[in-house]
C-alpha cells in the first residue's frame, strides 16, 4: 500500500473534522496523484483538506509474478481481474470511509448530482478496472456501485478515477475561494439546475472584430442575469436535448 497524501507541514487549515479521503485500488499506483497534485486539487491536498491513498492490487497476488488476472471462462480475447484477488484488496480497505465504486464503461454515467453526494460524504473508495474487466461475482458479492465517466472506453479506470476525484474535491469547503462560483457551473444544482453554462467573455472588449455582447457592458445586473440564463437555455437545447427535456420537465 502506497500513501500519496501529504501529511503536512502545510495542514494548518485543518480542523478537528477528518478530511475527505479518496482511496484508489489500482495496478498502477504511480499514476497518482498525477493531475490531482496540481492546481486547486494539489493545493488542497497539500493543505490537508483531503487525502489520497493508493492500494496496489498486485500486493494481493498469489504468485511470484504478481498476476492479478486470468483467462475468461467461455473463451474470448483479453483477461479478467480475478475475484479472489480483488476481494482481498477490497477487504483490506473495508474500514476506510465512503462507498466503494468500480469504474467501468458499463456503469451508470457520472453526473453532478452523484458527485455532490460523494463530496458531501466522508470519502470514496475507487476500484480501477483493467483488462476486460472484473469478475462479475465480486461485483455482486460486494454490491459494488459501477460508474462510468462517459460513453467511451479507456485503457483502464485510472483516468476516470482522477476525473471523479477532481470533480468531488473542487466541491469541498475551502478548496475554491469563491464558493458562489460553484452555483454557476454547468450541471449545478441551483435555480437553473441541469443547464450547461452560459458563454464567458473578458478583455479586450473587441477582439479580431468580435465584440463582447452589449448587455455584459451595461452594468445592469438583472439584465445580465436574464441574458445568461437565456444563453444557458439556448446552448443546452442545442447541444444536450436530453438535459433540455429534463430541465423543461422540472419546470412544469
Amino acid at each position: 500500500m502506497t500513501p500519496t497524501a501529504a501529511n503536512g507541514a502545510t495542514a494548518a487549515v485543518m480542523t478537528s473534522v477528518r478530511p475527505w479521503r479518496a482511496t484508489v485500488l489500482t495496478i498502477f499506483p504511480d499514476m497518482f496523484p498525477g493531475p490531482l497534485g496540481q492546481s486547486l486539487a494539489g493545493k488542497a491536498l497539500d493543505a490537508g483538506l483531503w487525502s489520497l491513498d493508493t492500494v496496489d492490487l498486485r500486493d494481493f497476488a498469489l504468485d511470484r509474478h504478481r498476476s492479478v488476472d486470468d483467462a475468461p471462462f467461455g473463451g474470448g480475447v483479453g483477461m479478467v481481474i480475478r475475484p479472489d484477488i480483488a476481494d482481498a484488496a477490497l477487504a483490506a480497505i473495508d474500514e476506510r470511509p465512503g462507498p466503494t465504486v468500480y469504474l467501468s464503461p458499463r456503469g451508470r454515467v457520472l453526473d453532478q448530482a452523484r458527485v455532490r453526494m460523494l463530496a458531501e460524504g466522508p470519502g470514496v473508495k475507487l476500484l480501477c478496472g483493467r483488462f476486460e474487466g472484473l469478475d462479475q461475482r465480486v461485483i455482486e458479492a460486494r454490491a459494488l456501485e459501477e460508474i462510468s465517466i462517459g460513453d467511451f472506453v479507456l485503457s483502464g479506470g485510472e483516468p476516470a478515477a482522477i476525473a471523479l476525484i477532481d470533480a468531488c474535491v473542487r466541491l469541498l469547503p475551502g478548496v475554491i475561494g469563491d464558493a458562489g462560483a460553484l452555483d454557476e457551473d454547468s450541471f449545478a444544482l441551483g435555480l437553473d439546475a441541469g443547464l450547461l453554462e452560459y458563454p464567458h467573455y473578458t478583455r479586450p472588449a473587441v477582439w479580431q472584430g468580435r465584440a463582447v455582447p452589449d448587455v455584459l457592458l451595461s452594468g445592469h445586473h438583472e439584465k445580465i442575469r436574464l441574458w445568461r440564463r437565456q444563453q444557458a437555455e439556448r446552448v443546452t437545447e442545442e447541444r444536450r436535448p436530453d438535459l433540455w427535456r429534463r430541465y423543461m420537465a422540472g419546470r412544469n
